[in-house]
Formats: structure tokens, sequence, C-alpha cells
């Protein structure tokens, strides 16, 4: 909303007032829990061991099937549906299990990044049948690494 004022004879000045109610404002003091994130830290760290040890262990060639990715991927899942489940399955799991082997270790260790340039690189080299396969072994094995996951946790050891 603008108002005009007559200040003198020959100057006009312009007064801006809003309508809107002045903003509230946000405290910009983020509180974060140090053991969760220590916990992700620590998951992060021994995940991304794991996927360098896997890429030193199974080296990804242009004509070769990329085992270190699928193996990081599908043991990812595996472990995020076994971590789900069991939070799922019990009232009080250990508050820090999720952003320990979740967040940290399973974020690290699967890449979705790898996986698309591994892809393109196999489609690049026209093994379109390879680049089929491998995207089905994935989405399929991710899906069947977390149903058994959740399977195991309900009936399994980790159960009680």
């Amino acid at each position: 909303m603008v108002t005009r004022t007559r200040a003198s004879r020959a100057r006009t000045t312009i007064r801006r007032t809003s309508i809107r109610p002045p903003r509230q404002r946000r405290s910009s003091i983020v509180r974060v829990d140090q053991r969760e994130l220590a916990a992700v830290f620590a998951g992060g760290i021994l995940g991304a061991v794991v996927r360098v040890r896997l890429g030193e262990a199974f080296p990804v060639h242009a004509a070769s099937w990329p085992w270190a990715t699928l193996a990081a991927n599908l043991t990812g899942a595996f472990l995020l549906g076994l971590v789900t489940a069991h939070t799922r399955h019990h009232p009080r799991p250990w508050r820090h299990t999720r952003p320990l082997i979740g967040t940290g270790l399973c974020g690290a260790l699967t890449t979705f990044s790898a996986m698309q340039l591994e892809l393109l690189q196999m489609l690049d080299a026209g093994a379109i049948g390879r680049a089929c396969g491998y995207l089905a072994a994935l989405l399929v094995g991710g899906i069947g690494a977390i149903v058994l996951a959740d399977l195991l946790e309900r009936r399994g050891p980790l159960h009680r």
C-alpha cells in the first residue's frame, strides 16, 4: 500500500506500508544430537571403506559386469531392509541404529551415480542386453534383498 503525503509545496514523499503482519524470527540455531551425528559419521566411514575395498576387489571395465556396484547396492538394500524392519517391529530399538547403519553405512556403501554411469557406459558400448540385465538385477535383487531382510528379521534371531 502506498501513501502519498505533501511534505512541502514542491516535494511529494512516498511512504510504503505493509498490510502483512511482521514475520516471526526463527532461531538460526539448529540443535543436533552429537551422538547421532557421530553414529552417521562412523557408519559413513565404514561404508566408504567397504565400498572402496569392493571396487578394488572387482575392478570395472567397459566390457565387464560391474560386480562391485551390484554387491554394494544389494548389500546396502539388505542392511537397510533389516534396520527398517527391526525398528518397525521393535517399539524401542537402539536409538542410533538407523543413523549408524541406515544413513551412515548404507548411504556411503550404496551408489546410485556409479550405477547410472555404468549403465550409460554399457549403452555407449552397444551392450543393450547387458545394460537391461544389469538394471533388472539391481531392481529385482534390491527388492528381493529387502523382502529377505524383512522375513529374516520377523522370524530370525534378531526378532527377540
